[in-house]
């Protein structure tokens, strides 16, 4: 069975409440305040944490790097990326202030590194554990360097194949093996739910022992939801305010609504799948007693008769004799009179 890891004293894995990450990014497009009002969105809506992302322009993006389809999308075509991401950035006080408003409001603060040195500094300032984006799965060295802090490590698996997932999974492992959630993901924004693979969850378990989750990148909840109903122990999920809001990544985001109504389902679907003992719920007695049904006189019958199948009837309501002991019941005796559709008890019969 996979293994359970524990972030911030919090229990994730199987048998375990899914870990659900309200992934903020860089919907708060460079403001503080922005980014302060996404972290008590997602406490409102009830999320078990909240991501940024950590990156300093100079060493994510060369000068020309292009846009990525989506984003040439949602952005000003003629802005470079390089552009783009340095008007996205977060300061190191920045951090600061965000990670003191989750601890205020109970809330854990997470974010995303894209380099050695942006682990660091969320390393120093205290992160309890790394979300690591798809794109770095092939980035040996860095998730060698983050794994060497010993901290646990969610990392997403977009854009991967199995053998690169393998390495990554053998790199971390060898420079220190931290607890370690995997995370099928489809990097597309949007992504189209034939796209997805939820199964490939299940793959990575068996294949790494390890537990694992989903990165959702499309529209709405019911993939999320048939996720948790598979087994995925995190859930992450971009949000903003306000899907009109200039920005990459807004128009494939969640709103505060429906943020809320994706945490609610996640609790709604946990609830549901029960722990796999088929027996009747204790709320359906009542229901049972009406729809079920027992052993009743067809007919009045009189002291002294011997009961055959034509006397005896099956019907509501459930309280008597199950129709199972019909046999059980023809060929003996009545004690007393029993007026026509009266439950038959064993009392009454030799």
């Amino acid at each position: 069975m996979a293994r359970e890891i524990f972030i911030a004293g919090r229990s994730v894995g199987s048998g375990h409440p899914c870990f659900v990450i309200a992934e903020a990014g860089v919907n708060h497009n460079g403001d503080l305040e922005l980014a302060r009002s996404l972290v008590e969105a997602a406490r409102a809506a009830g999320a078990d944490a909240v991501k940024f992302q950590t990156f300093k322009a100079e060493n994510l993006v060369s000068a020309n790097a292009p846009k990525a389809a989506y984003q040439m999308r949602t952005t000003d075509g003629e802005e470079s990326q390089f552009a783009m991401i340095k008007r996205l950035e977060l300061s190191a006080a920045d951090h600061r202030e965000l990670l003191d408003h989750c601890g205020r409001l109970g809330i854990l603060f997470l974010s995303s590194p894209f380099d050695e040195s942006s682990a660091d500094f969320l390393d120093d300032l205290g992160m309890p554990a790394f979300k690591i984006p798809s794109g770095e799965v092939v980035n040996l060295p860095f998730l060698a360097h983050v794994a060497r802090k010993g901290k646990p490590i969610i990392l997403s698996t977009g854009m991967s194949t199995l053998g690169e997932v393998e390495a990554a999974v053998e790199t971390i492992r060898a420079a220190g093996d931290p607890p370690l959630v995997l995370l099928q993901c489809v990097s597309n924004y949007p992504a189209d739910p034939c796209h997805v693979n939820l199964r490939a969850m299940e793959t990575l378990r068996r294949a790494f022992d390890v537990p694992t989750g989903y990165s959702d990148h499309v529209p709405g909840n019911e993939v999320s939801f048939a996720a948790v109903a598979l087994g995925a122990c995190v859930i992450e999920k971009h949000f903003t305010l306000d899907r009109h809001l200039p920005g990459p990544d807004h128009q494939a985001s969640l709103e505060p609504d429906q943020l809320l109504a994706l945490v609610r389902g996640i609790r709604a679907v946990e609830a549901a799948l029960g722990d796999g003992r088929k027996r009747p719920s204790a709320s359906e007695a009542d229901t049972a007693r009406v729809a079920r049904k027992s052993l009743v006189a067809a007919r009045d019958i009189a002291a002294g008769a011997v009961l055959d199948e034509t006397m005896i009837a099956v019907k509501r309501p459930g309280t008597g004799l199950t129709p199972a002991l019909r046999g059980q019941v023809t060929g003996r005796t009545a004690r007393i009179n029993i007026p026509r559709d009266t439950l038959l008890r064993l009392e009454d019969l030799t």
